[in-house]
């Protein structure tokens, strides 16, 4: 008997990881339906996209505003499909400030909702748990820490893993591009991987930051290529466009859709916060990261967000692994601290060795695969369970 699943990602990585829960869904009940919000991973593992989501991911108030008339449609053609009648469930992956309305309008349908990749209520934002309560019936959490504060909270929950580590087993990386870097290697170029973001904005604030550093990294060390990781042609060409004629000089390679490929050749990163830090750990790559956001909001969040560190890797560790730091206002100190920690791990062999060893104590003991998997098969077992 066919069902439908109604899927609502709109991040980027909340796009990729949808769309390998689909391909495990399938792989369990080849009779499921997919559509809904998200991207072009999605897309191109079966689901029949109502909305490109990921060309509107956003950041922030200020960011939001702009975007919320827009929004708003989303929703309401999202409880239109619901009203047909003709869906089985919805699962939601981060993006909470839209994903609440997504997953109101399921629940006034009376249509299960699970919310795999949830928002970190844990870190902050902690009032709307009445929210997930409320509208949510099964946290699908991927981090050890989400299943113990939910369940806190009276909300049913399961761990099921990260699913960045599933993309990091089962990624088919480019030999030749791997080949390329190490014959690079074999002849004394030093590689180091650029992270800007997977949005727009974050590329746009976070890229002339990073080009700072990599000038100050690059008279210091000339032998190293920089090699930048960007998500889609588009943030290529903006960091071409901003780039002066001075930095064309620099030895500096654009790719899209080879992050895996470069975390895992290059000896350490520069990079923007993000869930792609949990790859770099995987892989063990050393990292320094920042993300560069505005006053309002930084003042705003400093009276909302209830941790230490904004980087996965560190939470998990309990300690700095990857050096970090919030870039607001003059950009001088968050360029001195990339480029100093990146100089660090370039010419001080034991330090680079003492993180790799760390990296590689976290990953033994949580990247494991699997969470694709796991996620599938709790959707599975409770719409069993509620055919009877």
């Amino acid at each position: 008997m066919s069902r439908t699943i109604f899927f609502s990602a709109g991040e980027p990585s909340g796009d990729q990881h949808a769309a390998k829960l689909i391909q495990e869904l399938r792989k369990i009940d080849s009779d499921f339906q997919f559509r809904g919000f998200g991207g072009e991973s999605m897309l191109s593992a079966g689901c029949e996209l109502d909305v490109d989501l990921t060309q509107h991911a956003v950041m922030g108030f200020v960011e939001v505003l702009p975007k919320l008339r827009q929004f708003f449609r989303f929703a309401d053609q999202a409880s239109h499909i619901f009203k047909e009648g003709k869906t089985d469930a919805v699962v939601l992956v981060d993006f909470p400030g839209f994903n609440w309305h997504i997953a109101k309008a399921a629940k006034k349908h009376r249509i299960p909702v699970y919310y795999y990749c949830p928002p970190q209520l844990w870190a902050w934002g902690g009032w709307r748990i009445r929210k997930m309560r409320r509208w949510v019936d099964h946290v699908l959490a991927v981090l050890p820490i989400e299943e113990t504060f939910f369940a806190s909270h009276g909300i049913r929950t399961t761990y099921v893993g990260h699913p960045f580590f599933d993309a990091v087993y089962q990624a088919d990386l480019n030999l030749d591009f791997l080949t390329q870097c190490r014959r690079a290697q074999q002849k004394g170029t030093r590689l180091v991987a650029v992270l800007p973001g997977s949005r727009g904005h974050e590329v746009h604030r976070n890229w002339p930051i990073m080009l700072q550093a990599i000038h100050k990294i690059h008279s210091s060390n000339p032998q190293v290529k920089f090699l930048v990781a960007a998500y889609r042609e588009s943030h290529v060409e903006y960091c071409r466009e901003y780039s002066a004629s001075a930095d064309q000089e620099l030895p500096i390679e654009f790719w899209v859709g080879k992050t895996s490929e470069i975390i895992k050749a290059s000896e350490c990163a520069m990079m923007v916060s993000g869930s792609v830090s949990l790859e770099l750990m995987a892989r063990k790559t050393p990292a320094v990261v920042t993300y560069r956001i505005g006053r309002v909001f930084h003042h705003i969040a400093k009276h909302l967000v209830n941790l230490d560190s904004f980087t996965l890797p560190n939470l998990m560790a309990g300690e700095e692994i990857y050096p970090e730091m919030i870039s607001v206002g003059d950009a001088e100190p968050t360029v001195e601290m990339l480029a100093t920690s990146i100089g660090r791990l370039l010419n001080d062999p034991t330090h680079m060795e003492s993180v790799v060893k760390q990296l590689d104590e976290l990953a033994s003991r949580y990247a494991s695969p699997g969470a694709s998997r796991n996620a599938a098969e709790c959707i599975t077992r409770d719409l069993n369970k509620a055919m009877g």
